[in-house]
């Protein structure tokens, strides 16, 4: 029998992993999982390729390998981010956003302008900002003759590229932070195919004043890859589409990142209408500018604990809600804006009060939507252990994904005896996979895991870590 060069590459890598592992001595802590060292070298990937750290949670390592290393962490990057704001921000934080008024207020009229004062918040939804406006016009407001004012100072303005990480600017994942972040700037579409008339119909959320939608033609073509078959061009003031819906689709919802639009203009088209809908007016314009010392504060808006934030985060991978909160880390009294920089250094800093060297470590954003940030497993597998024994313990673990029960594992192991037993957070990107978290053993011991593979075949190897949790919940 010939094998193609390919497989035979495969199978030279099967056999060294084989060697390596009867080589091994696992109980000492060293080397791959002879399963998933298997499992591995039959998806290509060479155990250069792979940094693993499994411990039990009173520090004995149980296995390891590469675990000094420095790799791209992809999303377990943001189990660094959601620890550290536990340690130094506290559970119970919240983010406020503050409205002002500057001018004459008599009965229902403001002669004057409307101030919004950006507190970072990372969930600021349009149904937030519709109970705030009610508060609003509760006060006796209804007329206000003057400008909406956009105080977003707190964190550094810049012009990122929404389109930089990988060219698709329109992704929700690729939206970017801002101090008055509203709905992560995303338009939700839900797509209602009419056979009768022979069209779609098209619903927006949330709704925005002088922003139209183009619905797509309808067609009978079977119902295929139809995100990609839709090609939606997103414009400043629309969305229309280059192609069509097809009927067999039924109903379904696209969400996209309104990247054309910048924070202000979207924060602006979304006020006007919902203080349109709640019988309100306004004749000015939309402007940016600090609050000045005039302003009276009439309301605030308070964001959910931190403790509720970082399970967004975790569980569904959210990376404009980790780079808020990584802007969070560095926000101070004085009033000066905050760059990513200054975030990543306090996260670093704090990495090193728990005994990592940070030599190696590279944070960019925080989210791991990155191909700068860098993370051992080691690193890693020393802040899952810091969290076991921190106070705020039960929080950080409620934020992770619970396999084959909800969040970006929901699909996981579900006919496994470790359903429900692992609580792991997901990494992903091209050439990138990585699992982080923990499994309660068959023996009822808690074990902590960190795997990252950096390969052009990571993402096949989806199966091997599977193995490599079901091996973790067997054997200890």
């Amino acid at each position: 029998m010939i094998l193609s060069s390919s497989l035979f590459g495969r199978w030279a890598l099967f056999l060294i992993v084989m060697f390596l592992s009867a080589c091994t001595t696992l109980p000492h802590g060293s080397g791959l999982p002879t399963s998933f060292g298997k499992s591995l070298a039959l998806s290509g990937i060479p155990p250069a390729a792979v940094t693993l750290d499994v411990r039990a949670l009173d520090g004995q390592v149980l296995a390891s390998h590469n675990q000094q290393r420095a790799f791209n962490p992809a999303s377990v990057m943001k189990l660094v981010t959601t620890a550290a704001a536990l340690d130094l921000l506290g559970p119970d934080y919240r983010w406020i956003t503050r409205v002002y008024v500057q001018g004459n207020l008599a009965g229902d009229v403001l002669d004057g302008d409307v101030v919004i004062q950006a507190g970072g918040d990372p969930r600021l939804a349009h149904e937030d900002l519709a109970r705030l406006l009610r508060r609003l016009r509760s006060l006796g407001v209804r007329e206000i003759h003057g400008d909406l004012v956009l105080d977003r100072s707190l964190f550094q303005t810049t012009l990122e590229d929404a389109a930089a990480f990988d060219g698709l600017p329109h992704r929700a994942y690729n939206a970017l932070p801002d101090a008055l972040l509203l709905d992560a700037k995303a338009i939700s579409l839900r797509f209602f195919p009419d056979v009768q008339t022979q069209s779609v119909r098209v619903a927006m959320e949330p709704p925005m004043v002088d922003f139209l939608i183009e619905p797509p033609k309808l067609d009978t073509q079977p119902c295929i890859n139809w995100r990609e078959k839709l090609g939606p061009v997103v414009d400043p003031s629309s969305i229309h589409f280059s192609g069509s819906y097809s009927v067999d689709c039924g109903e379904q919802v696209l969400v996209l990142h309104a990247h054309t639009l910048n924070h202000a203009r979207y924060f602006d088209a979304v006020f006007r209408q919902l203080w349109r809908e709640l019988g309100g007016s306004m004749t000015g314009v939309m402007r940016e500018e600090k609050k000045s010392e005039s302003a009276r504060e009439l309301l605030q808006w308070e964001s959910p604990a931190l403790s509720q934030i970082i399970r967004d985060i975790n569980k569904h991978s959210n990376n404009v809600m980790a780079r808020q909160l990584l802007l969070s880390l560095a926000m101070s009294p004085t009033g000066s804006p905050v760059t990513a920089e200054a975030g990543a250094a306090q996260a670093k800093a704090w990495l090193e009060t728990i005994g990592v060297n940070t030599q190696h470590v590279v944070i960019e954003n925080g989210a791991g939507l990155s191909r700068q940030e860098r993370l051992s497993a080691e690193a890693l597998s020393t802040v899952l252990n810091h969290a076991w024994r921190s106070p705020y313990m039960p929080e950080f673990i409620a934020s992770l994904p619970i396999v084959g029960v909800d969040g970006t594992m929901i699909r996981t192991l579900k006919n496994s005896a470790v359903k429900t037993r692992a609580h792991i957070k997901t990494g992903s990107l091209n050439d990138v996979a990585s699992i982080a978290g923990y499994v309660k053993a068959k023996s009822g011991r808690w074990i902590s895991v960190v795997c990252m593979i950096n390969h052009a075949e990571a993402n096949s190897a989806r199966s091997s870590f599977n193995e490599l949790l079901e091996w973790i919940y067997e054997n200890y």
